[in-house]
């Protein structure tokens, strides 16, 4: 007669195989039940003939299929003493009857028979990182490890030699043939030593540790006590964690802070030494104060790289600000004025203004696509190429658009654009030549208040290699006021409602006769009472241009 033994993550078991009929699975009506979340409710079926001389299993299309010596039972499968079954994860083994009376004995896993110890064990990190018992503090130079390793968390020193000391702190609790800490690469899974320890400085070789064990500690954040993986499928063969005469291992998750970081791992050829789960929980909890270790120093790589970039940042918005321009050239019977607030330290908001060598005045305002560096870089880009073109000796500006739109296309990633608005002013005729290429329409104000648009000539730059824009034509009277701006201004958000155009139209009128400074200015203050203390979302630049009083 035989009997069925085997363990999960938390009970023994132990049930006698009489004659008869015997359902497998987790429902609790089961003849064996297995509350085990990878067994099936009905997951399969054991038949012991009435002379004893037969037993069989039957998988009943369990999800997690039903295996004996890890090949997948597809029919009824006669068993024999030494085969092992598995029930989806759970570890089962047919033995030869000790004289058992069949009842099912359920031990808790902190008073597991050696007879279990044999199998493998694992407990979720909350579990294994719970108050160890009290019986633990006796544990010789366990206290003074403790506060050893504390230390830790202040020390300077370079993290290989902190995981070095680690490991020799951890060596005065835990017996041990080899200790290793192990870092998982998140993507490929694959194993890397990042410390080790051996006994005596024996070599033992590589580790081997098994994808499907390295993927439960990583994603499932488990502990686990290998009890003797010669004598567990899990780890037999090409899936085997062991080393040639290997023993016993144990192995944590280190682990803090929501993250595994890493393994801590030991084990050994000691055929007289098994790991229980409290060496178990002694891991988890030095893994778990080497990961808070680990952690810092990731804040203080982060923190010298956030630096780095916000020095970068800071010098790419030093540069960017030279690129504009601050002094604003003196044109007859005409004042011109530019203002721009960036939402971040970087933006991709330009403007500029050019006296040609003809006399004509250039004066543009641009928007980018994007935000941040990216942004700022396209920007730079687009100012550079026009300005190459002012030099010229018959500057066109139609030609000129065309030219830098599309260098941009040609020489950048889709989703690269720029919306533009540039004018072309002859201040002897006051005849403005622009083009607006999909940018917000510039409103213009004349002395008696009625307002107009400068309407859209195309789609914006950098979009189509094939576009041409159509040049309009527009005579400046005395007092005339035009006002060009980007979207971060009608798109100012607090967080209800868009400043919108119906306010900038009305502000703008309001205070059209102010001086062009003044009128920036205050326009500012409007926009910065409207936002309060909502975030700025876009950059906000304006330009002002008018034709002075006669």
């Amino acid at each position: 007669m035989f009997k069925l033994v085997g363990a999960d993550e938390e009970r023994f078991y132990s049930w006698l195989l009489k004659p008869g009929s015997y359902i497998v699975g987790r429902r609790t009506g089961c003849d064996f039940c297995i509350p085990h979340m990878s067994v099936s409710r009905q997951h399969a079926e054991i038949v012991v003939k009435e002379n004893g001389n037969e037993t069989t299993v039957s998988d009943l299309g369990s999800h997690n299929g039903t295996y004996v010596n890890e090949k997948p039972v597809t029919q009824k499968i006669i068993l024999n003493t030494g085969d092992r079954i598995r029930f989806g994860s759970t570890e089962f083994r047919i033995m030869d009857s000790d004289g058992s009376t069949g009842e099912m004995k359920g031990l808790s896993k902190t008073v597991l028979a050696s007879e279990d110890l044999q199998k493998s064990v694992f407990l979720s990190i909350d579990d294994a990182l719970k108050p160890l018992p009290d019986k633990s503090t006796e544990l010789p130079n366990l206290v003074s490890t403790f506060f050893d390793m504390a230390k830790l968390l202040n020390l300077t020193e370079p993290r290989e030699e902190m995981l070095e000391k680690s490991l020799k702190m951890v060596s005065k609790v835990i017996p041990y043939d080899r200790l290793a800490i192990l870092f998982v690469d998140e993507e490929s899974h694959e194993v890397f030593t990042a410390a080790t320890l051996s006994r005596e400085g024996r070599e033992y070789g590589e580790f081997r540790l098994s994808r499907t064990i390295i993927s439960d500690i990583i994603t499932n954040k488990r502990a686990m006590v290998i009890g003797d993986p010669a004598e567990d499928p899990r780890f037999a063969e090409q899936k085997s964690i062991i080393m040639s005469n290997l023993k016993s291992a144990v192995a944590a998750p280190m682990f803090d802070e929501g993250r595994v970081l890493g393994i801590l791992y030991a084990d050994t050829t000691n055929p007289q030494f098994s790991y229980s789960q409290e060496h178990l929980r002694l891991m988890a909890t030095f893994g778990n104060i080497i990961a808070s270790r680990l952690l810092n120093y990731e804040l203080l790589s982060e923190r010298h790289e956030k630096g780095i970039i916000e020095a970068e940042l800071k010098r790419a918005s030093e540069i960017q600000k030279t690129l504009l321009v601050t002094g604003f050239p003196e044109i007859e019977r005409y004042d011109i004025y530019a203002y721009q607030e960036q939402s971040r330290q970087v933006g991709g908001d330009l403007y500029d203004v050019k006296i040609l060598p003809d006399g004509r005045v250039l004066f543009m305002l641009a928007d980018v696509s994007g935000k941040g560096m990216g942004a700022a870089l396209l920007m730079s880009n687009i100012l550079a190429s026009f300005r190459i073109l002012y030099e010229q000796e018959k500057f066109d500006l139609g030609k000129a658009v065309e030219s830098v739109s599309l260098q941009l296309c040609r020489f950048s990633s889709p989703g690269d654009f720029a919306t533009l608005f540039a004018g072309l002013l002859d201040p002897k005729t006051n005849e403005l030549l622009y083009i607006n290429a999909g940018h917000n329409p510039p409103l213009v104000a004349n002395k008696d208040g009625i307002l107009s648009e400068l309407k859209t000539s195309g789609p914006m730059i950098g979009a189509f290699d094939f576009v041409t824009w159509e040049e309009h034509r527009q005579i400046l009277e005395p007092g005339d006021l035009i006002y060009i701006f980007t979207d971060g201004i009608t798109e100012a958000d607090n967080g209800v409602e868009q400043f919108g155009e119906k306010r900038m139209r009305e502000f703008f009128l309001e205070n059209r006769n102010k001086e062009l400074l003044e009128l920036a200015e205050l326009f500012m203050d409007r926009i910065n009472e409207f936002m309060a203390e909502a975030p700025r979302s876009d950059d906000i630049t304006m330009m002002i241009l008018r034709r002075k009083t006669e």
